[in-house]
This record gives structure tokens, sequence and C-alpha cells, in this order.
């Protein structure tokens, strides 16, 4: 597949980098030449000078062949016309990024329309989204519904007192014989990632990906040794659009919120928006402000800057005062290992959310695609065709590659885990 990637920043940048993986070509389009060059140096990809407005860029980067565009600058409006000109030149589908509310609210509806965008992604709402959903499952580090929420697939590490270490899945399966409510789908350790089977024995610091229908939350929670405690306050360091976004659903929840923010006039415009936050301003590396704060009483930290560094400082500082969870957004994904190796509890990135849809479209014939961070495991949620070599068939006998599980079905709105002597239906 030939692919068109407008804008080289750090959205742009990773599905680039992910498809061109993949085998397919991908051609980025860019007016910042530093950043075309970084891409040179890294990557396999056509890189392309100028903007995706401009009919000669989109030609130079071979629209005239192209089944996919990828519209993901940081101006939303470059991204609808780039979507509007590659439509014009017949390309199928196109993904958009919109961040400005005005954009993405009912009066630029027919804006929207007229772009042809098949997709429109906010990555900074879908990482208000992740961060939101950890909130129900304290202590895991991933978290994605699937199927209209009937089927969770919960990430975590697997602490010491877990009362799965030491146990093979063989045995674990035996004990919830005959209706099991989850599956382990993944395993990680070290640097590998393994589809396992009956024979692995779970380790301490394993990380675990379950598939886990919807009812048996509280379970899994106790089986993974994670904290069962609600949160009753959060503090968000930086007062960026995510922060804004989660601080509007938190407090709708009735979660305590503090925002730092270090731009007075951004600080400003957040106190006149949120009036159930309190808003600080100041850097969040300053020890002394955060101390000030009482960071260590908050159930969870979230550092969300545009800055890493600071980020990953500032959870440091918040851990080691006795703050509950840790959430760090980087941009950098090279710094996963240090962040893991500090202690920080989970880290997020807004790069995630745009390669699930951009994978969606890839993928075809695909209802929603789950990626992570951390290894390169990959959730996908389809339909059994009718009259397909699945529809009627045993699990086992579907001949599935080594690394392919399915993890669970739905029928009739109903999630069942699936077993090797499951029988799947159409429509499943």
């Amino acid at each position: 597949m030939h692919v068109i990637v407008v804008g080289a920043g750090e959205v742009g940048s990773y599905v680039a980098d992910r498809l061109s993986r993949e085998g397919h070509d991908v051609a980025v389009i860019e007016l910042d030449g530093e950043k075309l060059r970084q891409l040179d140096d890294d990557l396999d990809v056509l890189t392309i000078k100028g903007s995706g407005t401009h009919p000669d860029a989109l030609r130079r980067a071979g629209v005239d062949n192209t089944e996919l565009m990828v519209a993901v600058s940081s101006n939303d409006e470059v991204n609808l016309i780039s979507s509007l000109l590659a439509k014009s030149f017949g390309v199928e589908r196109t993904i958009v990024r919109i961040e400005a509310p005005e954009l993405r609210g009912p009066d630029a509806e027919e804006v929207r329309k007229a772009s042809g965008a098949d997709l429109v992604i906010d990555p900074d709402a879908e990482t208000a989204s992740e961060i939101l959903e950890l909130l129900d499952y304290p202590g895991a580090d991933e978290v994605a519904h699937m199927a209209g929420g009937e089927v969770v697939v919960i990430g975590a590490r697997l602490p010491p007192h877990a009362p799965l270490v030491g146990r093979s899945l063989s045995e674990i399966g035996e004990e919830f014989e005959p209706d099991w409510d989850f599956v382990v789908g993944s395993i990680g350790r070290g640097d590998e990632v393994i589809i396992p089977r009956r024979d692995h024995r779970l380790e301490a610091g394993d990380h675990l990906r379950l598939c886990v229908k919807r009812r048996a939350r509280r379970l899994v929670i106790e089986l993974l040794g994670l904290d069962r405690g609600s949160l009753h306050r959060v503090m968000l360091l930086g007062g960026g659009r995510t922060a804004e976004i989660l601080a509007e659903r938190l407090t709708d929840r009735g979660v305590h919120v503090v925002i730092v923010e270090r731009n007075p006039e951004r600080a400003r415009i957040l106190a006149e928006n949120l009036d159930d936050s309190l808003i600080l301003e100041g850097d969040i590396t300053d020890a002394d402000l955060l101390e000030e704060a009482d960071v260590g009483r908050y159930d969870m930290v979230v550092a969300l800057t545009g800055e890493d560094d600071a980020n990953i400082l500032a959870c440091l500082y918040a851990k080691s005062s006795g703050a509950g969870e840790t959430v760090a957004v980087v941009h950098r994904l090279a710094l996963l290992s240090l962040i893991g190796d500090a202690g920080i509890d989970v880290a997020l990135s807004p790069r995630t959310a745009t390669a699930n849809g951009v994978l969606r479209f890839v993928r075809g014939g695909v209802a929603a695609v789950a990626t992570f961070l951390q290894g390169d495991a990959e959730v996908l949620e389809l339909e059994v065709a009718i009259d397909s070599p699945a529809d009627g068939a045993l699990v086992k006998d579907l001949g599935l590659p080594k690394d392919v599980l399915i993890g669970a079905f739905v029928r009739d709105g109903k999630a069942q885990v699936a077993r090797g002597r499951s029988r799947l239906r159409g429509r499943d």
C-alpha cells in the first residue's frame, strides 16, 4: 500500500516508521527541513519538502497511486485541506488530525464533510481518555476496551506478591474451569513478547496482557496483585489541552484536581475555564512548589507537558514524596526503558492513539486495533464472516500461527473467553 503522511512531527514520524517497517511504501510531506533530514537518517521513506495543501507536493509524493493519506500536522487547516485535495486526486481514504474544539463541533460539520475525511482523530483527547481508563484499573499500565466494552485488555507488571506468580497457565485454567472469565494473551519478559501456551509459568516482573470479560474486573485486579483503592485526588503537571480535557472529566467524577502550569497566561485561562479545579502557576520541576502543594498526598500524579525530561523528573519527585500512581506522557520512545527502571508506573504517548486509527484502515475489515508502547503485540477486533473457514469451526482446528491467539469472542452481546474447544459462528 502507498501511504502519504502529511506532517513529520512526533505523530507523523511514528506512523511513517510503523508503516514502513511493515513493508508499505510511505511518503512524508513536511515544510521543516530539519525534521525531514532526521527522517532521512532514521527511516526508509520518501521525504518531500513542501505542504500537503500544494498539489505539486502531493504529486511528488505519488498521490496518483496513493490508497491512504494521514494528515497529522500541527495545523488543523492544513490537515483538512490536504484531505480535500487528496480526495480530488482520487485517494480512497484519508485520516485527519483536528485539535481545535471549534473545528470538531457541530458548527464545523460541513467543513469536515467537505474535506472528505474518513476518520478524524485527536491525539490529545485520546491521551486523556487513556488516562481516564487507567482510573478504573489502579496499578495497570495499559487498558483497551474492545467490542463495545464487553471485553477489556489489561496490561500490568506482575509484582512478587501477586497470586498468579509461580503458577503455570494450565494450573490457573484448571482453577477457573469450566467458564473462564479471563485469559493471558501475552507475556512480556525482558525484550521478548510471548504468546503463551498452557505450559508457560508466570514469574514476578512479567508484563502480562489479559483478555478479560467486563464482569471479571475485580477478580483480575486481585489476581494481578494490583491496588484496589479508588482515586480521590489527582495532580496534573502541565496545563496543556490534554490536561484541560482531563480535568473537566475528572471533576465530573467528583475527583479533586490540581493543575500546575508554568505559563502565566495559560494558567489564567485554565482558572477561568475550570471552576472546579485549583490552578497553581509554576514550574513542574520546582521541588519547593511541589512540596508546598503536598504532591505526596495525591492518589495519582500525571506529568503531561511537551518536555519529556521535565515529566520524568517531576514524576520521580512525586513518587519519592509518597504519591500513589505516577503517569508520564513521553514523546521520545527511547526513554521508555528509563521510565520503567526508574519506578514510574505508567508511560503514555499521543502516538499510539493515532497509530491505532491508521492501522485499522491499513488492516482492512477490522473494527478496532490496539497497539502498545512496549513490545510488538497488537490486538485486533474483527467479525467472523458468514461462510468463511472460521464459521462453524473449532478454534483449535483453525491452524492459527503460534504467535496468534483468539482471546475472546462476543455472541448475542455476551463475551466468552475463547478456548480450543470453542466453536465460532458467522458474525461472532
